[in-house]
């Protein structure tokens, strides 16, 4: 396997241990990162440690601070940080069994792959994967990792499983506060038809494949032209919305209608299945 692995361990379940290495599920994308450049020199632009009214200063003056209140900071030095990190065990206890369910969206971080660590651990691996696909449970534990603890659940997916790392509860924000103000007033049930309509015709199976990030694409063709046209200026046309005539006032009924009939008579919005178009 080419990955590093980001832990190695074993789950626990109960007296039964099993051996296994965790890698990451997910990589950096397609964004695209720039840097500051001095444009006389076409050299980058590099930072110094400043302290105001003092100027720069050398690192090994630096330490790190807690602000308690405005202008006053706790001193911390790098071993008192250090004792208080949390040991590294190597174990992932399994210590509740939730619904899947049960757990909001909010709180789901990032993802690994668990896979067992050799051929000796891989009956039992087997038997938790398919325990907790037959029980449609996760199992929650806690993870020591690089000092700090990690909540997180563990699921089946397809012949594996994987271990997404939970956020804590005072991580969440509670979002009554943004939806307070929203009314309780019931839609129409001919609006409600509408747009049930509307989400049936675009309704297909899920396939990440189609969906890409325009706007890095937009950007590497623009640095892909810039780099041709050797430090000339390209501006790029950009489609501006036609500009609507009359009131700004939406009338949802007409404008759910048009959409579903737009719909039912031009191209399909999404497939429904069939062939599928051929990948690289």
């Amino acid at each position: 396997m080419a990955a590093r692995a980001y832990w190695q361990g074993q789950i626990r379940l109960a007296l039964v241990s099993i051996p296994v290495e965790i890698y990451p599920a997910v990589k950096s994308g397609a964004s695209i990162s720039f840097r500051q450049i001095h444009e006389p020199s076409g050299k980058p632009v590099s930072y110094e440690k400043v302290v105001q009214g003092i100027g720069p200063v050398d690192r090994d003056d630096i330490i790190r601070g807690y602000e308690v209140s405005k202008g006053n900071y706790v001193l911390l030095e790098d071993d008192e940080i250090e004792a208080a990190k949390i040991e590294s065990k190597r174990t992932l206890e399994l210590v509740q069994f939730v619904e899947q369910h049960e757990i909001d969206v909010l709180y789901f971080e990032k993802p690994y792959f668990v896979v067992p660590a050799d051929e000796l651990a891989e009956e039992a691996y087997i038997v938790l994967r398919e325990a907790l696909r037959q029980a449609r449970k996760v199992g929650l534990g806690q993870l020591s990792v690089r000092g700090r603890e990690q909540l997180v659940a563990l699921k089946p997916c397809g012949k594996g499983l994987v271990l997404e790392v939970l956020r804590y509860a005072d991580e969440v924000r509670r979002a009554q506060s943004y939806f307070s103000e929203i009314g309780k007033d019931k839609p129409q049930k001919e609006l409600l038809d509408l747009a049930s309509a509307l989400i049936e015709q675009k309704t297909a199976p899920f396939d990440p494949v189609e969906f890409h990030d325009r706007y890095v694409d937009a950007l590497r063709k623009l640095i892909d032209k810039k780099a041709k046209a050797k430090g000339r200026k390209i501006l790029e046309d950009v489609e501006e919305p036609a500009p609507s005539g009359g009131s700004n006032v939406i009338d949802l009924m007409a404008a759910l209608k048009k959409s579903v009939g737009q719909d039912k008579g031009g191209k399909p919005a999404a497939r429904k299945g069939g062939a599928r178009r051929k990948r690289a």
